[in-house]
């Protein structure tokens, strides 16, 4: 009546109203006509009116509206509809996504849009939507400070689905940010320091396809298979499984390519050999740059800008100027990913075996036996042996004889579906050979049996899997593949591994006593017949790999007490 357009009626009034007003928004319509409030600017009373249209017909006409259609504007009105794809929380369901669709429907009788990305809500670490009232919101500023925005973003992506909740907490981001955001920094500062020492301008080198390393073939072509996957994984708005497999790939980058071929950056001058490691590290560098901008913007830009601009007056002034990368088909080689692959899991099942077995990484072991899902070239053989520290390698179809399995149900996964009938299940898994049933799981993905009758179908997921091992072997399992590691270590085999662990005490003296690299040296050794033992015999090789004139009993230079494999020593190293 006053003219004033004030909110009149809202839930939240009607609840201070009365403490019996019904909670159910369907409920509330009696009441709402009965409100009569005061206008806070001029006093009058107020009167819901009735001739006002649902207010979300405005957010469902937009598709037209904001173009003034059918009015004016046809042709770009044409041009952008129907969309290719609306994004709103998951509670838009009832209101824009469906009005959008109803008016959409009604006027042009079509969908407005082409896909829906839905966005699940944000809840606290205990899976609580965050609220004022429950006190677990997380000040947006407190974590930007902390951790970035980049960390935030990243975090939402990999975290989970858009359209699945996520638990969003400070130890969850900072996970995820080092996982990937760091680990791919710290790549990039290795290219920054090697680059810096040797003044090296990628501007004036070209990738030498015809003469890479295998290394750098492999790690090019998981690279241009990763573009592919992303460039196809966005398209499908499938964000979480892009940015799940650009962690995979910088993992592998730095924990696998990098660890590998690092010496190749230690050499002297400029061979061919190191301008490929330098020029296939860069170009991974560029490309990667490029292809996580949307995703973290400020951390590719920061690489973009010190590795590429700083050297390149021509290049684009951002990264996010640059077009997005396109996978060159050329540099795709299936074959030699897959076989890297087989590599990389038998050297993780290795790993674990060495870790069962409580024996060194320093230590060489005699033999390994390989179990494996596919076939791999002789010319991998050196990269398993050197990364296991291993003397001989022999792949087989049969492991039964070195180890075995034992099953138990899986009471989480069986309860439910079986009852009563767990116990006996339990009962044929615990009296079958666990060879047999590991074979036929691998083979079909599930073991088939009857029990009183009843048909039982387990998946791996419903059974507990232990190996157990046989004396003078250990075994482990990585995706399917099966490694086992004879723990019979020969006297030779021991003298090596205390060869070994004398060259890296050696090597951290010369660092603690800041030797140059180059730095000639003296060794001395005092306190242990088995160390001078050692000296005796593999002298020549502990002196080559420390840069060691002379190896001597007694004390000089900087010398420091060890215990290497339970024998206490004292060693000196003294500049020449």
């Amino acid at each position: 009546e006053c003219g004033h357009r004030e909110a009149v009626g809202s839930i939240a009034q009607l609840k201070e109203m009365s403490d019996n007003c019904p909670d159910d928004i369907e409920l509330h319509k009696p009441y709402i006509d009965r409100v009569e409030l005061n206008c806070p600017k001029c006093g009058k009373k107020m009167h819901r009116v009735s001739e006002v249209i649902d207010c979300w017909f405005d957010s469902g006409s937009m598709p037209f509206a904001q173009w003034h259609y059918p009015f004016e504007n046809k042709e770009i009105f044409d041009e952008n509809y129907p969309a290719d794809f609306i994004s709103e929380a998951i509670d838009q369901t009832r209101g824009w996504f469906y009005t959008l669709m109803a008016i959409s429907t009604l006027v042009f009788d079509k969908s407005p849009y082409k896909n829906v990305l839905v966005l699940g809500h944000v809840q606290d670490k205990d899976g609580r939507k965050m609220s004022k009232h429950l006190g677990n919101v997380v000040d947006p500023w407190s974590v930007l400070d902390k951790q970035g925005a980049d960390a935030v973003r990243w975090y939402f992506y990999i975290n989970s689905a858009p359209w699945l909740p996520n638990r969003f907490f400070d130890d969850a981001v900072s996970e995820y940010q080092s996982k990937f955001m760091g680990t791919l920094w710290n790549t990039y500062a290795f290219y920054v320091l090697y680059a810096n020492i040797d003044s090296f301008d990628p501007t004036k080198y070209t990738l030498d396809k015809a003469s890479l390393a295998p290394m750098d073939k492999w790690i090019l072509s998981r690279l241009n298979s990763l573009i592919k996957f992303v460039d196809s994984s966005l398209e499908g708005y499938r964000v979480t499984e892009a940015s799940r497999a650009m962690a995979d790939f910088v993992d592998d980058l730095s924990n696998w390519y990098i660890r590998r071929t690092r010496e190749r950056f230690w050499g002297k001058d400029m061979p061919q050999d190191k301008v490929n490691a330098y020029m296939t590290l860069y170009t991974v560098l560029e490309q990667m740059a490029r292809l996580s901008a949307p995703f973290v913007p400020f951390m590719a830009e920061g690489i973009y800008q010190n590795i590429v601009k700083s050297v390149d007056a021509n290049a684009p002034e951002s990264v996010h100027l640059c077009s997005f990368p396109v996978a060159d088909e050329a540099m795709i080689d299936e074959e030699l990913e897959r076989s890297m692959e087989l590599v990389m899991s038998i050297v993780v099942a290795g790993r674990a075996a060495r870790t069962t077995a409580n024996i060194k990484n320093r230590q060489p072991i005699g033999k390994m036996y390989i179990k494996a899902t596919g076939s791999l070239s002789e010319s991998y053989y050196p990269i398993i042996l050197e990364e296991l520290n291993v003397k001989e390698l022999e792949f087989t179809e049969d492991v039964a004889k070195y180890t075995s399995y034992s099953f138990k149900p899986q009471l989480r996964t069986l309860g439910k579906r079986y009852g009563k009938l767990v116990p006996k299940i339990g009962e044929y898994l615990k009296t079958n050979d666990g060879n047999s049933l590991m074979a036929e799981l691998n083979d079909h993905g599930f073991i088939r049996f009857e029990v009183d009758g009843a048909k039982i179908e387990l998946a791996r997921e419903d059974v507990l899997i232990s190996t157990e091992q046989t004396d003078g072997f250990v075994a482990e399992t990585n995706k399917n593949n099966t490694v086992v590691l004879s723990t019979v270590l020969t006297p030779e085999l021991i003298e090596e591994g205390f060869a070994r662990e004398l060259i890296s005490k050696l090597q951290t003296m010369r660092k603690e006593a800041d030797f140059e690299v180059l730095d000639k040296i003296n060794v001395y050794f005092e306190g242990s017949d088995v160390i001078a033992n050692v000296f005796n015999n593999s002298g020549k090789t502990i002196r080559t790999a420390v840069l060691a004139e002379n190896v001597a009993p007694g004390k000089g230079g900087y010398t420091k007490e060890w215990n290497i494999n339970g024998v206490s020593v004292t060693l000196g190293v003294e500049k020449i």
